[in-house]
């Protein structure tokens, strides 16, 4: 009688770079003939990829090892959570093993010792584009790990270490494979896409056969030749950010750039050790858009730094009014272990700080409002998320998956995930956009 395939259950936390770790480990495990398990009774174990950046993104990973252990007994930690084994080990004593990220061998070698799979060439077969989580129309494309700047108010490189950048021709072949099976939509992502190559002194490297930069211009122009759409996150302000600003007007890639200001005030820029600062960077914005006049820019910031005052806070929100930013998120500052920002004096009070969150979404709002109101009686290009019998829901250039708004086609029951379309917006609120199919 034959053995049963060996099933692994998956759950996979955190933030986009975590999702392509899962991705590789999910690659992985389905070359070498493991099945996944979508139930926790139905696994022979269980793989947590955790996520440890905030004291609430903790409590849910710990919350979410415990409910494995509770349903299925035999549980492999992976993650940035698992950085801090010590945390992992205390809570639950009983799961295999701890691995930190992007940890794919460590976490195949816990595998292999607690639900060894003898080869099978039958079953080890994998898709050229790999295992993904996201749906098939769309997949986050990661070129590096780690990062090397020391912001007060993170710990990613303790979690994650230096930045590490994928060989140029690693990532072009991955961004080959996923537009040949399909993908519409590239999402580059890192802790700092700007970067990109920094460490290895922007060394070339070759995809096809012809030469290539490790750099990020020179990686977006390659990727712009793949026919998808192509969205850049996390790109911090460096100078020579201004170069992909023309790829963007040409159509190579998207008019549409992630990049993380934090804040407005240079004193508390300096506080959080943000790379570059904030001098010239509405100058920068008002060029960037003479340039390409359809750019869209998403932002996030904190409010409540230790030390920040309420002349400081009104600095932020007078950038904000000036900047005009298409998309913004923002959060109240929280203490979170090992973060050397919790040793700063004048912690703002919690009530402070809401109120001050309160008041930059509420101008963000307004913002968004009218700035959306001006796209209504225009035609945009959307790509289709959703379909159900009451239409579809679909995003346009300026929408990154999740994060930012949505397009609502009311006739659109009879599109497919996936398709590409044309629409006339005929409405829209703070955030979203309904239209109607050319």
């Amino acid at each position: 009688m034959n053995n049963p395939i060996p099933k692994v259950g998956f759950v996979s936390l955190g933030c986009p770079k975590a999702t392509v770790d899962s991705e590789h480990i999910l690659t992985r495990l389905r070359a070498e003939g493991y099945l996944i398990s979508d139930t926790y009774k139905d696994a022979d174990l269980v793989v947590v990829n955790t996520c440890g950046f905030i004291d609430s993104a903790v409590e849910e990973s710990l919350d979410a090892i415990g409910e494995a252990l509770a349903e299925n007994g035999k549980v492999i930690v992976t993650g940035c959570l698992g950085a801090k084994g010590d945390v992992v080990k205390q809570a639950h004593p009983k799961v295999l093993a701890v691995t930190g990220p992007h940890a794919t061998d460590e976490v195949m070698e816990a595998v292999h010792q607690h639900l060894p799979k003898p080869h099978d060439p039958y079953m080890d077969l994998v898709p050229a584009q790999g295992i993904r989580l996201t749906p098939k129309h769309y997949a986050y494309l990661k070129i590096s790990e780690g990062c090397n700047h020391r912001c007060t108010f993170c710990i990613i490189p303790s979690l994650r270490g230096d930045l590490v950048s994928r060989p140029v021709g690693d990532v072009m072949q991955e961004a080959q494979n996923l537009a040949n099976a399909g993908v519409k939509e590239l999402l580059v992502i890192s802790q700092d896409t700007s970067a990109y190559g920094v460490d290895v002194k922007y060394r070339t490297g070759f995809w096809g056969g012809r030469p290539l930069r490790t750099r990020m211009t020179e990686l977006a122009e390659a990727l712009g030749t793949l026919g998808v759409w192509v969205r850049l996150h996390y790109v911090y302000p460096y100078p020579h950010v201004d170069e992909v600003i023309p790829l963007m007007a040409q159509g190579k890639i998207l008019p549409y750039l992630d990049i993380p200001f934090q804040h407005a005030n240079q004193r508390i820029l300096k506080l959080m050790k943000r790379p570059g600062n904030s001098d010239g960077v509405l100058a920068r914005i008002k060029k960037w858009r003479e340039i390409c006049p359809e750019l869209v820019l998403r932002s996030t910031f904190i409010v409540g730094f230790p030390g920040e005052t309420e002349e400081e806070f009104e600095e932020l929100l007078d950038f904000i009014e000036e900047a005009q930013l298409d998309r913004v998120g923002a959060f109240a500052y929280s203490p979170i272990e090992g973060a050397l920002a919790n040793d700063l004096p004048d912690h703002v009070p919690p009530e402070v700080q809401q109120e001050r969150l309160a008041r930059l979404m509420w101008l963000q709002e307004e913002i968004s409002e009218e700035k959306l109101k001006l796209k209504i009686g225009k035609k945009l290009t959307v790509l289709v998320d959703e379909v159900d019998e009451e239409g579809a829901i679909a995003r346009s250039f300026a929408d990154a998956p999740e994060i930012d708004g949505q397009v609502y086609i009311v006739d659109g029951q009879h599109l497919k995930v996936g398709d590409k379309v044309d629409v006339v917006i005929t409405d829209s609120d703070t955030h979203d956009l309904w239209g109607e199919l050319v």
